[in-house]
């Protein structure tokens, strides 16, 4: 085959390249106008009260949206206890001792059709599944459902990262006598922990903005979540979008906006202090 000329492949090489500053540009201009956005309409209305008292009803004074921002903590602590456990052993699973079997590829085909099934669904699902069988909106009903959204996630993510160990870290740790389990447990899967704590960090920012399963399983309540497991419980992202959306008032929709920056923050420490913290182990 003839090459092409010297030029034509230097401009196709600075088309590319100019195709993915665009990209990265656009993505990143995407971002900054969105921290923006809610920086301007949130910044205003951040205060101690509004961070420590519960919501309240329209025209009462002293609202806030702890209630929610608890509400929120525990139902995703929740959900992280439920799904992190069994979703690494399945990712371990899949990784080290199934893998080729056909266990194993029926255990990835439903994890990638839980992870692009419309959480709306998961919803739904857990909706019939406790909330119509009790008769009761719940906390934990909300905790289930966050749990079925992550556990694909983890499961998929910890597979892909244990392949990514090589195989001779496997062979030395077998050659030195330990067993298959305890060498992919202390030798493999330790390897690999950054990358296990990156999916658990992408399942906990997918559920923590989830709006959809909480309004049929949890609800909304302006009151603390004290019958976590057989009451309505507040959450962040149904106040912000019953505040923002639903509501004719300003000044709710100020206090949505604020949820908005505060759940944002949130993310942000917590991907901070996790990189932070694995950045030190390394030395």
């Amino acid at each position: 085959m003839t090459p092409r000329p010297l030029f034509f492949r230097k401009a196709g090489n600075q088309l590319l390249n100019l195709f993915a500053l665009l990209s990265i540009s656009t993505a990143l201009g995407g971002m900054g106008w969105i921290l923006y956005t809610v920086l301007q309409h949130g910044t205003p209305v951040l205060s101690w009260d509004f961070l420590t008292s519960p919501s309240k009803p329209y025209g009462e004074p002293g609202a806030g949206v702890a209630n929610a921002l608890l509400g929120t903590l525990l139902m995703t602590l929740g959900a992280t206890l439920l799904a992190v456990p069994p979703a690494l052993a399945g990712g371990i699973y899949l990784a080290e001792f199934g893998k080729n079997s056909k266990l194993a590829d029926t255990l990835r085909f439903c994890a990638n059709v839980l992870m692009g099934l419309p959480s709306i669904l998961v919803g739904l699902f857990v909706y019939a599944l406790l909330v119509a069988t009790t008769g009761q909106f719940s906390g934990f009903a909300g905790t289930v459902a966050l749990a079925i959204i992550m556990f694909p996630v983890i499961m998929r993510t910890t597979e892909d990262m244990l392949l990514m160990v090589p195989d001779t870290l496997r062979e030395s740790a077998l050659a030195l006598g330990m067993t298959r389990m305890r060498a992919t447990l202390s030798i493999v899967a330790r390897s690999a922990r950054n990358g296990l704590a990156t999916g658990i960090l992408l399942s906990l920012a997918r559920v923590s903005g989830e709006t959809a399963p909480l309004l049929f399983t949890a609800l909304f309540a302006d009151t603390w979540p004290g019958g976590f497991f057989s009451e309505p419980t507040a959450s962040a992202p149904v106040l912000i979008t019953e505040y923002t959306t639903n509501s004719p008032f300003e000044s709710m929709h100020a206090m949505g906006w604020g949820t908005a920056l505060v759940m944002a923050l949130f993310i942000l420490i917590i991907n901070i202090a996790t990189r932070f913290i694995f950045h030190e182990n390394k030395h």
